[in-house]
């Protein structure tokens, strides 16, 4: 279903994109008695044959690196900024290649044995110094292991330990000093990007770890130059360690044809409007997680560039500005900033509401006949504030990483006048495991398989969800599903079987034209006193599309008979509200108002409501928590995932006091 560009009047006389609408039916069943789905853009993948490259001579990514170096015709690379007000400056792919070739050898100039036994591990935010030092290490065959850069130095100190990772790349002096602080042994040598003071120097004399900078180390390189040693498909090419609600974070074993796969079978369903050459892609998105190094990836495979963010989240509209990126990988948390901001700038004006309705229903009704664009008079008077936040380029938005509600994905659709893609996947399938089609405006599902895997539900009993009725725990099966956790075997065979098929964790629900829509979770069950089983990832997601809620913890006991919640308000919708009802104060007072609990939980409740929740479903009270849940505080995983545990110790006086309460 690739996209076709037509000469179809709008308004301004510019051409807009026609896509065609979305597949009757978007997957196909493979044969056998499982209801297997498959993509409808790969014919081979009925007969249990998947997608693992586009091209026969790019099967790693040292190959598809190169092969863009080639379609780029050594174009533009890697794009940063020194300082918010200058430009960005480039590195284009040939240099790009000899200083990552360069790093490489210097590597192996400091005792790493090229192959996939040597692991490298990166401490950094994004910059095109992480590309470098990823395209280094698979220049000689060796593993790259990225440490988050929210994980605090135990879960650091711990994947250092595990991976007996003897070399880091880091970024800067604090980050050299969280590494030093529970340095365990096996690390000998930390690679710093920019300068470290004296006394971090000293520290690291003191544990017997030398530090060099990024720039000796290219210097050492290009001196020995050693020859490269290309890695094959089956090599592993990384470990991404996910954090995990509770204990240790696990690391999933990737190869170079999982994630190749990956990125080939998006690129396949993208059709006519996949990343070229012409592209740039903005970076922010933690390089850590495999949402970003697949969409990064597949950029450097056709040659476009990538520019990177200058490492403030509050300054992220600059950089689209400065950059005018064409493609941008998204997560809901960033798109609710954006609809929350227009939401309430339109809601102090009946005209601004009255002009904002107008404008999406327009919008809306171009969207279902397949009309993409950015300038009708619509976008000219109502969302060009919000194209030029973006730059005013973008063409191709991929949303990932999270859930996100049909009402935001719809406004930015309209709003961004770009195509808009969500998927849905996990680390330990390389990122993708559905997308949505081009011409599908439908929100709340994530679409069907890609190509590079087949997916089915299966039963899960306890929870009343059965295959045959089109629901089940999602399982998948391809050339994208990782090698297992790392020195866990019994982990991994906790979520993967013996005939190869990978246990999510997710419930799905096919949709009658092929789409997976996910609607519940499996783990974080628990029953009430009176027996009933409550899942309450299912119940918060009801909750969030309330405007007042910007983030919320359900949370029961099984020797209690309800279910109660910390709510934390969305500031902007609760500072307007208390204005237009004469309610001073900041959000720390109004959270310990009457009226504003009462208003938060009755619409709450209506949600629960109309969403068909039970009546044990429904919280019975509320707690309201002025500061958001955050990576920071520990309460969030870096992935943005509830930290369930901590949630529960850490609201646990509240807690109690609302269960006393009820009593």
């Amino acid at each position: 279903m690739a996209p076709s560009n037509t000469t179809g009047c709008c308004g301004c006389g510019a051409e807009p994109i026609r896509i065609p609408i979305g597949l009757h039916n978007q997957s196909d069943m493979m044969k056998g008695p499982d209801m297997v789905r498959v993509s409808k853009f790969y014919k081979e993948a009925r007969e249990g044959k998947f997608v693992s490259c586009l091209h026969s001579d790019a099967r790693t990514l040292y190959d598809t690196f190169r092969r863009g170096a080639k379609e780029s015709n050594n174009g533009p690379c890697l794009g940063w900024r020194e300082t918010p007000t200058k430009p960005y400056q480039w590195l284009h792919y040939n240099e790009t290649l000899l200083r990552a070739k360069n790093l490489g050898s210097g590597l192996v100039t400091l005792g790493l044995a090229p192959g996939v036994k040597s692991f490298v591990g990166i401490y950094s935010v994004n910059c095109p110094e992480w590309v470098l030092t990823e395209q280094a290490v698979y220049a000689y065959s060796m593993v790259l292991v990225p440490l988050y850069d929210t994980l605090g130095p135990d879960a650091t100190a711990f994947i250092i330990k595990e991976a007996e990772i003897s070399v880091v790349v880091c970024e800067d002096d604090a980050k050299a000093n969280l590494l030093l602080e529970k340095a365990p042994r096996c690390l000998k040598k930390i690679v710093t990007i920019k300068p470290v003071q004296t006394p971090t120097a000293a520290k690291a004399k003191a544990r017997f770890v030398d530090i060099l900078s990024l720039d000796e180390l290219e210097r050492m390189g290009a001196a020995k130059g050693h020859p490269e040693v290309p890695p094959s498909k089956d090599d592993l090419c990384t470990i991404c360690y996910t954090s995990g609600t509770t204990g240790n974070p696990k690391g999933v074993m990737l190869t170079h044809e999982n994630v190749v796969a990956s990125m080939s079978a998006v690129m396949m369903q993208m059709g006519d409007q996949r990343p070229n050459s012409s592209d740039v892609l903005i970076s922010y998105l933690p390089l850590a997680h495999m949402l970003e190094r697949c969409c990064q990836n597949a950029m450097y495979s056709v040659g476009g560039a990538v520019g990177f963010f200058t490492g403030d989240m509050h300054r992220l509209t600059d950089d689209f500005k400065a950059l005018r990126p064409t493609v941008m990988p998204a997560v809901p948390r960033v798109l609710n900033r954006i609809y929350d901001k227009v939401m309430a700038e339109a809601a102090n004006s009946f005209v601004k509401r009255l002009t904002l309705s107008l404008a999406l229903s327009a919008k809306e009704s171009e969207i279902r006949r397949g009309i993409l664009r950015n300038n009708s008079f619509w976008d000219v008077l109502v969302f060009r504030k919000v194209q030029d936040a973006l730059g005013g380029r973008v063409r191709l938005m991929v949303v990932g990483s999270a859930p996100i509600s049909g009402s935001v994905l719809s406004f930015i659709r309209c709003a961004a006048g770009c195509l808009v893609m969500e998927g849905y996947g996990q680390t330990e399938c390389t990122a993708p495991i559905t997308l949505t089609v081009q011409g599908d405006h439908v929100p709340e599902h994530v679409g069907p398989p890609v190509a590079c895997c087949c997916v089915k539900l299966v039963d899960v009993p306890e929870m009343e969800y059965m295959a045959a009725n089109g629901q089940g725990e999602v399982c998948v099966k391809g050339t994208n599903v990782f090698q297992g956790y790392f020195k866990n075997p019994e982990q991994t065979a906790e979520v993967k079987d013996s005939q190869g098929w990978h246990h999510t964790g997710d419930i799905g629900m096919w949709l009658p034209n092929g789409t997976l829509k996910i609607i519940d979770r499996k783990k974080h069950i628990f029953k009430l006193a009176q027996g009933e089983y409550i899942v309450p990832d299912k119940i918060e997601m009801v909750y969030a599309r309330s405007q007042y809620v910007h983030q919320v913890f359900v949370h029961g006991e099984s020797l209690k008979s309800c279910v109660v919640a910390v709510v934390v308000p969305d500031v902007d919708v609760i500072k307007c509200w208390a204005t237009e009802h004469n309610i001073p104060g900041t959000l720390s007072v109004l959270c310990n108002n009457s009226q504003v609990k009462q208003l938060i939980l009755d619409d709450m409740l209506a949600w629960g409501k109309e969403a068909g929740l039970k009546y044990y479903e429904q919280v019975k009270d509320i707690y309201l928590h002025p500061d958001p849940f955050s990576v920071q505080n520990h309460l969030l995983t870096p992935t943005l995932k509830s930290k369930r545990p901590q949630l529960k110790a850490y609201f646990k006086p509240q807690i109690e006091d609302m269960y006393v309460k009820l009593a």
